[in-house]
């Protein structure tokens, strides 16, 4: 599907592409990109996971002044500029749908925040008006959940504009603020607790929660990697675990016992709420940087699997660990599921250096009509 976009935006830079001819390249890419750096060739290419155009959940726009015009939109392909845009064919069609009244809102929300600075100042307090910022979008199962990163405080005018404009929307459920990207969303106003469903279990949403970018998406990469465990059980490590996109379902196979790791103390706070919430009683949740602090010696043995989902950077740190294990105390099977085929075959070359054989590589291709791509392998001993 054509998008007049394209050629500004630094989204979907193939959508000029047939169907066909865009699988075609983004498959050659990725098979491109292992068989030149990849130490191990006898591996299973599995039939990649397309998924269908419209579906991404979650986006960043962002917003401003550009021009002497208001614009809300996506920044073009390396630049600061933003693109200006009143829809968007990735995404889901419930933020479409709210695209339109969002930017009004937005508008009169700068408006608000630049008047009153000018009271401010007449007070002889000096504050400088945030000009623009972003808003993050979640389409989630029951509702529309918006953070706002604005880089300025709140006033009680702003903080109204907020109240009328989400009371005024049925789909919007939830609608936060925080100043900056590192900082805690705090909620503004939450008509309901924004939640996704994660195999059986409804699992709750904190404000700006790092999720995969569609529910196909996050289905296919759950099913292929329940897929390749098989019928190993037991005890099994989820490291990177974010929101326990992988956990809830490993946990319910029967004779599982899960480990699930991750650095953010307030996402892991909201996980383990909800995992006592939904009476699973074989999830531990542990806090830690595993790029600093990955889990060595002792705290790897006796594990039957390992899952990991890092960053882009990879788990090179982490890897490393597992390979430095005795060979009868490791896990029979690592399955790594990565956003980065570079940063998965750094990776992947530690594990088979280090002993371990891969078996299967399967492409998931969550982020349709880009470059970015998804891989799920298996390594077994």
């Amino acid at each position: 599907m054509g998008c007049s976009y394209q050629p500004d935006c630094g989204g979907c830079c193939f959508r000029d592409k047939t169907e066909e001819e865009y699988r075609k390249i983004k498959e050659e890419k990725v098979l491109q990109i292992l068989n030149t750096v990849l130490k191990q060739r006898d591996y299973v290419w599995e039939k990649p996971i397309f998924l269908a155009d419209g579906a991404r959940r979650r986006a960043a726009f962002a917003f401003g002044q550009q021009n002497n015009k208001f614009v809300l939109g996506f920044n073009e392909n390396r630049s600061g500029r933003i693109v200006d845009c009143q829809q968007c064919f990735a995404v889901t069609e419930n933020i479409n749908a709210v695209l339109a009244d969002l930017r009004l809102f937005l508008e009169r929300f700068c408006i608000v925040g630049k008047e009153d600075v000018k009271i401010k100042k007449k007070k002889k307090q000096t504050s400088k008006p945030a000009t623009g910022g972003d808003v993050l979008l979640l389409d989630a199962d029951n509702g529309l959940d918006v953070v706002l990163e604005y880089d300025a405080d709140l006033s009680l005018e702003q903080k109204m504009e907020i109240f009328e404009f989400v009371n005024a929307k049925e789909k919007i459920v939830r609608f936060s603020y925080r100043r900056k990207n590192s900082d805690e969303a705090e909620p503004i106003i939450e008509k309901i607790k924004p939640i996704i469903k994660i195999g059986s279990c409804d699992v709750y949403v904190a404000p700006g929660t790092f999720l995969q970018a569609s529910k196909a998406g996050e289905s296919a990469l759950v099913e292929t990697v329940v897929k390749y465990l098989g019928d190993t059980c037991g005890k099994i490590a989820d490291l990177f675990c974010g929101i326990g996109t992988f956990s809830y379902p490993l946990a319910g196979i029967s004779g599982n016992k899960i480990t699930a790791v991750d650095v953010s103390e307030s996402l892991l706070k909201g996980f383990q709420l909800s995992v006592n919430r939904q009476m699973m009683h074989n999830i531990e949740i542990k806090q830690r940087n595993l790029f600093k602090y990955p889990l060595a010696g002792a705290e790897l043995e006796g594990f039957d699997a390992v899952v990991f989902d890092p960053p882009r950077a990879g788990a090179a740190t982490q890897v490393k660990e597992l390979t430095l294990l005795a060979p009868d105390k490791r896990p029979k099977k690592i399955i790594a599921v990565s956003c980065n085929p570079h940063s998965f075959v750094n990776d992947a070359n530690v594990l088979i250096t280090g002993g371990y054989m891969l078996k299967s590589v399967t492409l998931v291709d969550q982020f349709v009509y880009s470059n970015h791509s998804e891989l799920v392998a298996l390594f077994t001993k």
